[in-house]
This record gives C-alpha cells, structure tokens and sequence, in this order.
C-alpha cells in the first residue's frame, strides 16, 4: 500500500467517525431538548394545580365567611368541579413525570 492510499484511508475512516459523532451528538441535543420541553410541561401543570388548590381554598373561605357555612361538601357543585380540575392535572403530571423518567432511563 502506498503512502497517498494510506492517508486516503486513514482520511476516509477519520470522515466516517466524525458523521458517526456528528449524527451521535445531534440524536443527544435533540433528546435533551425533548426532556427539556417535558420538565418544562410538568412545571407549567404544577402551576395549573396550585392555582387550582388556590381557587378551592377561595372557595371553602367564601362558604365559612361569606354564606356562614358551618362544613362544606365534596359533592357540591362548587368544589367537586375543582376537584375534578385538580385530579385531571394531577395525572397529567404524573405521566409527564413517568415520560421523562424513562426517557432518562434510555
């Protein structure tokens, strides 16, 4: 083999193992960007759920001060709805949260 088909090859496996890493690190900062917009969906339903626990707490405070109420019910109308809101929320973050830790898994 001469000197010039040497460095052709060695030229050539050099190329093969930058594509190779090249297309490694792309695959790497594409996955840290999904696993970046996750955690970012999961502190955005964390914030949809504290205003909803807000908005409950508003709730029960109207019905002892304002309407006089000496309990309130699960079941009336006012608190089952936001309820219902808080536990929809709830799930979305614990699938979100399960996504991202397999993600991190792989």
């Amino acid at each position: 083999m001469t000197f010039s088909e040497r460095m052709k090859e060695v030229l050539e496996q050099g190329w093969a193992a930058s594509k190779e890493m090249a297309a490694k690190a792309g695959a790497k900062a594409q996955d840290l960007g999904e696993r970046g917009m996750m955690m970012l969906e999961v502190k955005q339903l964390e914030s949809q759920a504290q205003k909803l626990i807000a908005r409950l707490g508003s709730e029960t405070y109207i019905a002892f001060t304002e309407q006089d109420k000496s309990s309130i019910d699960r079941e009336a109308v006012e608190f089952r709805t936001i309820l219902d809101e808080i536990a929809v929320v709830k799930d979305a973050i614990e699938k979100k949260e399960t996504e991202l830790k397999n993600r991190k898994s792989n």
